[in-house]
C-alpha cells in the first residue's frame, strides 16, 4: 500500500473521445470544447490488475471485441469487463452478442459491408442495469449513457466496424477471438435493488453496499480493494475523504469509515 499504509484517492485521467460529451453529469466539471468519453482512475501498482472508469456517450462506439488471457497473442492482454449503468436517456441501448449464432466469416463480411449492426442484439437499458461481458463478446455502446466500467487492466481492442471513422480495424484478430453467439441472460443483473455481490467472475468481484458494510462484505474485503462512492463520503484515519466521482485504494475495508457513506461500489481481483 501507500507509504503510510493508509487509503488514498487514485489519480484521475480524462480521455477525449469523438463519441464523448462536452457536458458531463454531476459531480464532474464541464470538460470544455473537447468531448470527454472516459474518466479513468489510474491503476495503482498495488492493485494494477483492475481498471475502473466512467464512460459518457453522445454517439455510438465502435463494434469491437477483446481477447481472453487464453487466446491473447504476445503483446496483447486479455480483457473481461462489466458495465454498470448509472444513467440512460430514453431509447438508450447496448449491443451485446448476436440475435442468433452466426459463422465467423459471416461476421467478418457483415463488418466489411456495414450490416453487422443489424446482426447484433441491441438491449434497451435503464439506470441500475449490470452487464458482465466475458472476453470474446462482440459489443458496442450506444449514445445517451453514463456507465461505470470495471475491467481487466488491458487496452487490447479489436475493432470490427467504426461507422466510417478513420481508425484502424482489426478483422483478422477479431474473427479469431470473437464468440459469434448470443449473449447469455445470466450475465445481466441489477445493482440498485440489494446489497452484496453484483458480479464475481474469473478476474474481479464487484459489490454494492449502502451505508456501513455488513459482516459478509467485511470478511470478503480484508485485502487491497478499490472503493467507488456513488453518493455520500468515505473517510479514513488521516482526515482523508472521497466522494462522488472519486475512487479510493484501501489496504482493507476496515480502514474506511462509512459513517457518511451512501452507495459505494467495491471491487477487487478474484
Amino acid at each position: 500500500m501507500s507509504a503510510a499504509g493508509l487509503p488514498r484517492k487514485l489519480t484521475t485521467r480524462r480521455v477525449e473521445k469523438v463519441w464523448g460529451r462536452t457536458e458531463l453529469p454531476a459531480p464532474f466539471d464541464a470538460p470544455g470544447d473537447e468531448p470527454v468519453g472516459e474518466i479513468w482512475f489510474e491503476p495503482p501498482a498495488e492493485l494494477d490488475q483492475i481498471l475502473v472508469k466512467y464512460l459518457f456517450t453522445s454517439e455510438k462506439l465502435s463494434v469491437q471485441v477483446h481477447p481472453s488471457d487464453r487466446n491473447a497473442m504476445p503483446g496483447e492482454e486479455g480483457k473481461e469487463e462489466c458495465w454498470l449503468v448509472l444513467d440512460a436517456e430514453p431509447g438508450a441501448q447496448l449491443a451485446i452478442g448476436f440475435k442468433q449464432s452466426i459463422e465467423p466469416q459471416q461476421m467478418a463480411q457483415a463488418a466489411q459491408d456495414g450490416t453487422i449492426e443489424d446482426l447484433l442484439e441491441w438491449h434497451d437499458v435503464a439506470a441500475g442495469d449490470v452487464y458482465y461481458l466475458p472476453a470474446g463478446t462482440v459489443h458496442a455502446i450506444g449514445p445517451g449513457l453514463s456507465l461505470v466500467e470495471v475491467q481487466q487492466n488491458s487496452d487490447t481492442t479489436f475493432r470490427l466496424f467504426d461507422y466510417g471513422r478513420p481508425r484502424e480495424l482489426h478483422l483478422d484478430r477479431a474473427v479469431e477471438v470473437a464468440d459469434c453467439g448470443r449473449y447469455e441472460a445470466h450475465n445481466r443483473s441489477r445493482f440498485d435493488r440489494k446489497n452484496g455481490v453484483i458480479v464475481s467472475r474469473e478476474h474481479f468481484r464487484i459489490d454494492r453496499i449502502e451505508g456501513a458494510p455488513d459482516a459478509k462484505a467485511i470478511a470478503s474485503y480484508q485485502d487491497a480493494l478499490l472503493a467507488l462512492p456513488l453518493s455520500g463520503k468515505l473517510r479514513w484515519a488521516d482526515g482523508g475523504h472521497a466522494g462522488g466521482g472519486e475512487c479510493v485504494l484501501a489496504p482493507s475495508i476496515n480502514m474506511l469509515d462509512f459513517s457518511d457513506a451512501g452507495v459505494t461500489l467495491l471491487t477487487r481481483p478474484n
